[in-house]
């Protein structure tokens, strides 16, 4: 991880390169898929963490028009600040109302969303499960607006989102509810998704779900957004309970894959960023 004022000041910056960007950004581990993504192809260019300071912002937008510059992730807390910042918002981030991805096309800078492609990336074998069914959504931050639009691709019926503070939320089409009511919609749900940073590495303790409530999960999907640790606080209570549990280590690698190929016209190597991330993550997985 660098600094931005220290990438643009190094040798690499001159060279073709990709970045994810965001604050902080030191637990990324994009660095590792991308690069072995670019080695397998044997494509030129190079891919960088780099801390932006919200100030810096304006910058790096400039940035993006270096003949080096090739695309670049975003992550938190720049998914929504960058919407206003770019020249054109493809389909995806217009509806979720946040970006995750910028693509250099000649002059132009096209923001993305491909966290939608990677949520649906590992739920393609249960459409026909979710297809008209109610799905409960821990979390309304920024990626819990990609996870809503994969769902209504999905045709799910209905979504409940839980929220700290449900009363300051204003929507129409979905069930709000609290983290002390969610589970009055437990039994007609059949999916659980935790779309916030409880249980993400280094505070592993943490769930949305209180473990008097584990038996809630019996034979729910239970998919958690976090990819570190593989196996959260929440996905551990899920197995407890005999849920089909679903880590963010698959959508982390479909978002991935998505964003490769609008860069480069090619597709992950996903065995081997598998195997990478896994053995990277927990050495004994592998």
């Amino acid at each position: 991880m660098q600094t931005f004022r220290d990438f643009i000041s190094s040798e690499a910056s001159e060279k073709p390169h990709y970045l994810v960007i965001g604050h902080p950004i030191g637990h990324t581990l994009s660095p590792l898929m991308h690069r072995a993504a670019l080695r397998f192809h044997q494509l030129k260019g190079d891919y960088f963490a780099i801390d932006i300071q919200p100030q810096e912002l304006a910058d790096f937008i400039s940035w993006t028009g270096k003949p080096s510059f090739r695309g670049a992730n975003i992550t938190i807390p720049y998914k929504r600040e960058l919407l206003s910042m770019v020249d054109r918002l493809d389909e995806s981030a217009r509806a979720v109302g946040a970006l995750n991805t910028l693509v250099r096309d000649r002059d132009r800078i096209t923001g993305y969303n491909t966290d939608v492609d990677g949520f649906r990336y590992p739920l393609e074998d249960y459409r026909d499960r979710l297809k008209g069914e109610s799905v409960i959504v821990f979390g309304t931050g920024g990626a819990s607006l990609a996870v809503e639009k994969a769902l209504e691709q999905l045709q799910v019926e209905q979504i409940v989102k839980v929220s700290r503070h449900p009363e300051r939320l204003q929507e129409d089409d979905y069930l709000l509810c609290n983290y002390h009511n969610w589970q009055e919609y437990a039994e007609e749900s059949v999916m659980l998704v935790n779309t916030t940073p409880l249980g993400m590495a280094p505070e592993l303790s943490g769930s949305p779900v209180k473990d008097h409530e584990i038996p809630l999960l019996e034979g729910k999907i239970c998919y958690d957004l976090i990819y570190n640790p593989a196996k959260t606080r929440f996905l551990a209570q899920a197995e407890e309970a005999g849920a089909l549990t679903i880590g963010g280590l698959e959508m982390f690698i479909g978002q991935g894959n998505r964003a490769f190929e609008l860069w480069t016209g090619h597709s992950f190597p996903i065995d081997i960023i598998s195997t990478l991330l896994k053995e990277r993550l927990n050495p004994k997985i592998v």
